[in-house]
């Protein structure tokens, strides 16, 4: 696709080129140029010089340079095309495609966009002015969201109607329907998706409105405290972040962007004059989004719960790293307030927290290490493994090698002992890597070991063909007992168990199963052995009718060893093990 010459040169002559500059950078009159920070590069003394009479941009610190058409390409991560575009929307100026027009869907995206740029300026002066407005406005005040940041931020309210916005919008239902500003109801009727809500309006980076969040006021009925606008054809969560349309500037002259997890928080580091904070839309942070962030910075920090996920969170945000490359840090916050609230009761801490940001691993190391009680060798066990499951997490040797190195300085254990404990798990990941066979568990007490982790990968494999009865370590049955009664929750479980039985289960949490183990099979195999275990201790017994019942029994217990093994063989097994422990224990 391509763009008549003319309609080019109408575009770049429409406006000044230090007039587009400006509203990225602030200029100073030097002459017959103008001066400013280079928005490319940090510098604390102007050397980015603008001409109006050649239209075009040099800065003697860094080398960037060019016309209106490559600044806003770079400032904006534009193609040439789009560049002229947007430049075009801004100036008024109506294109001519030389390959017989844009295409259709490019057509209907642009009225589409203008459609939801209708809606937010509607939305935004009922804010405004609208006497049903009024709440809105009082709680947006008493949130610090008074009137110059609800303009900023283009604020604003939907009424609490069936379809104000819809009729008065004008526009056809199957637009409307496109840009999830209504749909039709079960009269047939055309109904506004938002009623009674404060408005946040969503903007492409390149400044487009796509979507809206919708916020309650307090005391609503509604259960759903935010509403947020559908995926429709201009609208996608994954690939959109709230707020980088007005952080973008700041978050490429800084090479850093911190992502927040609501509106509010962006907002909140606006004010106290942080610019390079954006938010997700409602959704978790996606492989799109940060392959997003990276379009503008190298270094993405996590100003959220980011361990709230757990190990599947710390799994994408290494990979992340290693496969978009980017660095991704955490802001530990403390006293349970969000970015928002802080931005009110002690901005300089919420700034303070971005600036010490730490690696998402040291992040986590240190959740592990400044929660635990460690003045025992039994709790600082413990807290070690605790620890040494975050570390073998990691895909990367050294990085795994460095920060057992730093577990071991902090617990007062031997270094050498923590980097075999990692390179142990390292030489376990690598063989099934490359194909080869991991050793097998032998004797008794590491086949039940390998089934309680067994259980902590898949609970209801292991408890339907085991009981605590094939157990022949009494530590063993012990956390079995405990895991069973908290449905493998070992969190739970350990609560209830004695100081071998926890040793046991730390072992067990970061122990690396192989992952091409059977459940089912290795539960048949320790139920057969506890079998022929109790017959063993049985020999000695004459009676006929229990050698007629162990002959049945041993019969059963050869047929274990076949491919298919029936559940009621199972249940016979499993019930002549309880009724042969409980006599026992009897």
């Amino acid at each position: 696709m391509a763009i008549a010459d003319d309609d080019v040169e109408r575009v770049r002559a429409a406006q000044p080129i230090s007039a587009i500059i400006a509203d990225y950078v602030a200029l100073k009159r030097a002459g017959r140029n103008y001066l400013g920070l280079c928005p490319f590069h940090g510098e604390k003394t102007p050397s980015f010089n603008v001409r109006d009479e050649t239209g075009r941009y040099k800065c003697f610190g860094c080398g960037a340079s060019g016309d209106v058409f490559k600044f806003v390409q770079e400032v904006e991560r534009l193609d040439f095309v789009g560049a002229i575009e947007h430049l075009a929307a801004k100036a008024g100026v109506t294109l001519t495609y030389t390959t017989g027009g844009p295409s259709r869907d490019r057509q209907r995206n642009k009225q589409l966009f203008e459609v939801m740029n209708q809606a937010v300026e509607w939305y935004h002066q009922r804010l405004l002015t609208a006497p049903d407005a009024k709440d809105a406005r009082e709680y947006l005040r008493t949130r610090n969201l008074g009137g110059d940041v609800a303009r900023q931020f283009k604020l604003g309210w939907a009424p609490d109607a069936w379809d104000a916005l819809s009729a008065e919008l004008g526009v056809a239902e199957d637009v409307l329907r496109d840009c999830g500003l209504g749909f039709t109801n079960s009269r047939g009727r055309m109904q506004d998706s938002f009623r009674a809500r404060v408005m946040f309006p969503i903007f492409k980076d390149s400044g487009e409105a796509v979507a809206f969040g919708g916020r309650v006021l307090p005391g609503s009925t509604d259960p759903a405290k935010y509403k947020n606008s559908a995926e429709s054809k201009i609208y996608a969560k994954s690939k959109t972040l709230y707020g980088l349309n007005w952080a973008k500037v700041d978050v490429v002259k800084a090479d850093q962007i911190v992502v927040c997890e609501g509106y509010t928080d962006v907002i909140g580091f606006h004010r106290i004059g942080f610019t390079r904070a954006v938010a997700t839309c409602g959704t978790a942070l996606t492989e799109d989004h940060v392959r997003l962030m990276k379009r503008f910075a190298n270094n993405v920090v996590l100003a959220f719960d980011a361990d709230a996920a757990g190990q599947g969170a710390a799994e994408r945000f290494y990979e992340w790293e290693r496969k978009i490359d980017v660095q991704v840090k955490v802001v530990r916050f403390t006293g349970g307030k969000d970015p928002g609230e802080l931005a009110d009761s002690d901005p300089q801490s919420l700034l303070a927290a971005v600036e010490s940001a730490e690696a998402f691993m040291a992040f986590r190391m240190r959740r592990v290490l400044d929660g635990a009680k460690a003045t025992t060798p039994e709790e600082k066990l413990r807290v070690a493994e605790r620890a040494l499951t975050i570390i073998n997490e990691h895909p990367d040797v050294f990085i795994r090698r460095e920060y057992a190195g730093q577990l071991a300085a902090a617990l007062g254990y031997p270094a050498d002992e923590m980097l075999r404990k990692v390179d142990r798990q390292l030489e376990q990941k690598r063989a099934r890597s490359e194909g080869a066979a991991v050793a097998p568990t032998h004797g008794r007490e590491n086949a039940e070991f390998v089934i309680l982790a067994l259980m902590l990968r898949d609970f209801d494999a292991v408890t339907g063909i085991v009981s605590q009865d094939v157990f022949a370590s009494e530590t063993h049955r012990r956390v079995f007992q405990a895991l069973l009664q908290h449905g493998g929750n070992p969190k739970q479980a350990e609560t209830n168990l004695d100081p071998d039985a926890l040793d046991l289960l730390s072992r067990v949490l970061v122990f690396d199963a192989d992952a091409t183990a059977d459940p089912r099979k290795e539960g048949i195999n320790l139920l057969r052995a506890a079998i022929r275990r109790e017959l063993g201790r049985r020999v000695s017994n004459t009676s006929t009718e229990v050698i007629g019942r162990d002959r049945v029994i041993k019969q059963k217990v050869d047929k274990l060893s076949g491919r298919d093994v029936a559940d009621s063989d199972v249940t016979d097994l499993l019930t002549w093990l309880y009724d042969v422990c409980s006599t026992v224990e009897a």
